[in-house]
């Protein structure tokens, strides 16, 4: 094949599916391979061979080929990266659907994001910041996002509606406790998402139940929300203060420590996606 007759190949767009025996074939698909009398010994070699579907291919004259690696091939992974040797075309013709042998579900990490909320100006109000602050100091999965919100309600609102299967929450929360006192709170089971009282977003501070339920307007959110919260022991009043007081300080190795574990928990049970 000269140089023009593989620009010519080249230009064909790959196809995303075609349909066999009225079943649709993608990409990543198992089928069982027919190769027709006539073919190649190699070819015929490899009758009800399991393969895996590379991409659909056009010839120049439009007509598909299925761009095969073989399942139980070492060296597939060649294949993948369009080797020869471990690549064979087939027409659709020459392949079985195979509807018990499509892919196995993907194993997947949970994504999580984990929101600090909170005013800095604010005396203790800023312990979510800071919470995340040092998280992310810390090593994580790709799938686990830590994220700095600050009094971003909007922000939040929107990052709940990403399809993270756990989000969990940290802010200050004044619940009569000792200053500095840890809670783990699950708002759904506390009944926060059902009240009919009317919410809106402060442009200085946030609330997160408020910022949960403008999302919950919006779509779907997150399949699990926890709050992570401290007990605080002054928000600054009316001067505004910087920096956290002496006890909720102590508080953000605890909290820090305890996101970590639920992130822990969450990865320890994957999820999987075909």
């Amino acid at each position: 094949m000269n140089e023009w007759e593989w620009r010519l190949l080249e230009e064909k767009p790959q196809l995303d599916s075609i349909s066999v025996d009225g079943i649709t074939l993608k990409t990543g698909d198992r089928v069982l391979l027919r190769p027709h009398a006539g073919k190649d010994i190699f070819d015929l070699a490899l009758t009800g061979q399991c393969a895996v579907i590379e991409s659909i291919e056009q010839d120049y004259e439009g007509n598909a080929h299925l761009a095969v690696v073989l399942e139980d091939d070492p060296g597939k992974d060649m294949g993948i990266l369009r080797q020869p040797g471990h690549r064979f075309f087939f027409t659709p013709q020459e392949v079985e659907p195979s509807p018990l042998l499509s892919p196995s579900p993907r194993l997947e990490q949970p994504k999580i994001l984990v929101a600090g909320i909170g005013n800095i100006f604010l005396g203790d109000d800023g312990f979510g910041v800071e919470v995340v602050r040092q998280l992310a100091l810390r090593t994580f999965p790709e799938s686990v996002r830590i994220r700095d919100f600050g009094i971003r309600g909007y922000d939040l609102a929107y990052a709940l509606l990403e399809g993270y299967d756990l989000t969990i929450l940290v802010d200050a929360c004044p619940r009569g406790g000792k200053p500095g006192t840890v809670y783990l709170i699950d708002p759904d089971r506390n009944g926060a998402f059902t009240t009919s009282e009317p919410f809106g977003l402060d442009a200085h501070t946030m609330n997160p139940v408020g910022v949960i339920r403008l999302a919950q307007s919006m779509g779907r959110v997150s399949d699990r929300i926890l709050l992570v919260a401290c007990e605080p022991d002054t928000l600054g009043g009316e001067q505004g203060q910087m920096g956290l007081s002496f006890s909720v300080s102590n508080a953000v190795g605890e909290a820090v420590n305890m996101v970590q574990n639920l992130i822990e928990s969450a990865l320890n049970v994957p999820r999987y996606s075909s």
